[in-house]
């Protein structure tokens, strides 16, 4: 068996290891990164054109400047590439005074200096209408920073700039084992092995193979897109209707983000019916069942948004890896091992800042902010 060498192997690149891999290549780190499918694939949880962007991050007041430094990098490589990473549209948080979203958003308004503004209950029916059916005691803080990232085409891109600062890419390549040692670590593939001083092992739903004792639980999450009951109405264009969280009294709740030009307007559903969770990632459902996956979310969708049609034009399934407190693991795991994982369903708006943390962390560089919230071993 061929046998390489390098100082960093990065083990899966979709958002976390795409954007790690990008990172170490930037300080002239020798690295290595292994993905076993394609490069922007749609097998695991980095695909789906889209994902939310925020700044004042409901899920924890240290996750501000993380979303921050991932605007300014992407920023940066837009402007280096000519591509968008990152459409600032502004977000809502929609739910009661007291609900995760709003409560949240606020929080970390407060905490973190991010900007926001409350919206009361008539100012959020004036300025928004298609919100039919709001409760009468619901509100929104309003995220102007927030907006949406595009999937696919970012991860594309971190790979390549990656590529171009000096990595080694190496797509279609499955990994077997990971085996630390005193004198390093080898990273096993069927074909060549890598000798390393350190791995960075990003594999999402499958991170609970590769280093097993992690608490981390996937969760089939299914991706649907709609269009407005008007073929002809602006409504619920992006512009305006912009990305939202929206939880409901009885826990369930709603995000998704308004129509552009080559994609629906895209909404989930948060706190349903869960059909599986904490299966293998290798067996993933990639039907979509009506009953099962449709019928509730199109139910809430007719409730909440009467001008949208609530039948979906589109639909593909998707991961989601839990953690047990719905925070990320990120850090080092032992002396020659690093992980990144648990995304809990809010992960890709993240990545590049992340990534900038993996690369501080392996490179034993102090990080730019606070993650001592999502370090690995925080569970024992």
């Amino acid at each position: 068996m061929e046998s390489l060498r390098a100082d960093v192997v990065v083990v899966g690149l979709g958002a976390f290891g795409s954007a790690a891999l990008w990172r170490l290549a930037a300080r002239g780190v020798n690295v290595v990164g292994i993905e076993r499918q394609a490069i922007g694939h749609a097998f695991g949880s980095s695909h789906g054109t889209t994902r939310l962007f925020r700044v004042a991050c409901l899920e924890h007041p240290a996750l501000t400047p993380i979303a921050r430094k991932s605007l300014e990098l992407w920023t940066e490589l837009g402007e280096r590439t000519g591509q968008v990473y990152v459409r600032q549209t502004g977000s809502l948080n929609v739910g009661g005074p007291n609900s995760s979203p709003v409560s949240g958003a606020r929080r970390a308004a407060t905490e973190s200096g991010a900007q926001a503004t409350e919206l009361s209950h008539d100012e959020l029916r004036s300025r928004f209408p298609q919100y039919g059916g709001l409760a009468a005691d619901e509100v929104a803080v309003w995220d102007p920073d927030a907006g949406i990232c595009y999937a696919e085409p970012t991860v594309r891109a971190q790979v390549a700039e990656a590529q171009r600062l000096g990595a080694t890419v190496y797509p279609h390549t499955m990994v077997t084992a990971i085996e630390p040692g005193s004198d390093g670590v080898v990273v096993r593939t069927p074909t060549v092995e890598f000798r390393a001083e350190q791995v960075v092992v990003c594999t999402g739903a499958w991170l609970g193979k590769l280093v097993p004792a992690l608490p981390l639980s996937p969760r089939r999450t299914p991706l649907f897109w709609f269009r407005p009951q008007d073929p002809e109405s602006e409504a619920f264009r992006l512009e305006a209707f912009p990305s939202f969280i929206w939880e409901f009294a009885d826990g369930r709740g709603l995000w998704g983000h308004g129509s552009d030009e080559d994609f629906g307007v895209k909404v989930g559903l948060h706190g349903g019916r869960e059909r599986e969770n904490g299966f293998d990632a290798d067996e993933l459902d990639r039907y979509i069942h009506p009953l099962d996956d449709i019928a509730e979310l199109a139910s809430v969708v007719g409730r909440a948004f009467p001008g949208l049609d609530p039948a979906p034009v589109k639909a593909i399934p998707c991961m989601v890896t839990d953690s047990p407190d719905g925070q990320f693991l990120i850090g080092r795991y032992d002396e020659r091992v690093v992980v990144a994982g648990g995304d809990s369903g809010h992960g890709f708006k993240h990545c590049a800042g992340l990534g900038e943390v993996l690369a501080q962390l392996t490179t034993k560089e102090t990080p730019y902010a606070d993650v001592s919230f999502i370090d690995p071993l925080r569970f024992g």
